[in-house]
């Protein structure tokens, strides 16, 4: 029994070693393992350790600072995540297409009821330090990372969508249709809730900018600070110093990763 045992062992060893170095692996018919070797993927460039709650990601949006019309930070997002590759399911309408489809930002507008001031502001998950969306999530699929990033296992969500209807900020985006194609950095699929990760990817490999962030800048508005909520010398943290800030639905209690000045 034994021996059987030490041959199944190295059998199994075997395979794994032989599977790491391929592309595709049948384990069983209609069954794929999908692997790629450390060496040729860029996205595992810089993963030297998981994360640590020595860091809590977040970010500044400045109100008076984001364009009327401007959509960088949303088209930035798409293309990063490969948003940009939905496609609306034959036969639905536009109006249920453009309902329906994920949207990890969106641009949205509020107005001052006494001085009828117009402001404009991305909202996306605020990665909140207590998230509701982790609290009423049935299988633990929503959670948060010791880096205070908010994340969705697609492993395990089975799209109740709890977490959805616990989010006060309405960040959540739910797959309807199958994901025709989609990013290795960015894994998606029917049935799955969804919302921002704030460029973990990107994090992951060392970067310390969000696409929406390096988009803003870029065309000149830099509307968006990213950076650590924890490091007092970093440049999120001397902006939140230097001018007023506040949460969305500070009553709430949530204390948010994502705060907005000029509000």
């Amino acid at each position: 029994m034994n021996d059987a045992h030490e041959k199944i062992d190295q059998e199994r060893r075997r395979f794994l070693g032989t599977a790491a170095g391929v592309t595709t692996a049948v384990v069983a018919p209609g069954v794929f393992l999908h692997t790629v070797a450390t060496a040729q993927s860029s996205d595992a460039e810089g993963r030297t350790e998981g994360a640590t709650s020595a860091h809590r990601w977040g970010m500044l949006i400045d109100t008076t600072k984001c364009a009327d019309g401007c959509d960088a930070c949303v088209t930035a997002c798409n293309r990063e995540n490969g948003l940009d590759l939905q496609a609306k399911p034959e036969g639905q309408s536009e109006a249920e297409w453009l309902q329906q489809r994920s949207a990890w930002i969106r641009k949205v507008k509020l107005q001052d009821q006494v001085s009828g001031r117009i402001s404009n502001l991305p909202i996306l998950c605020q990665h909140c330090e207590h998230p509701p969306c982790v609290d009423v999530c049935p299988t633990g699929a929503s959670f948060k990372r010791a880096d205070g990033i908010v994340l969705v296992d697609r492993h395990t969500c089975i799209g109740c969508r709890y977490c959805m209807m616990a989010c006060p900020y309405k960040a959540r985006s739910f797959i309807h249709a199958e994901v025709e194609e989609k990013l290795t950095r960015a894994p998606r699929g029917k049935g799955c809730v969804e919302s921002c990760t704030l460029c973990v990817h990107r994090l992951d490999r060392g970067e310390l900018t969000t696409a929406c962030a390096e988009a803003c800048a870029k065309d000149g508005h830099g509307a968006i600070v990213f950076g650590d909520l924890k490091d007092p010398d970093s440049a999120l943290s001397q902006a939140l110093r230097a001018q007023p800030n506040r949460q969305i639905r500070e009553d709430l209690k949530l204390n948010t990763g994502v705060r907005y000045a000029g509000l």
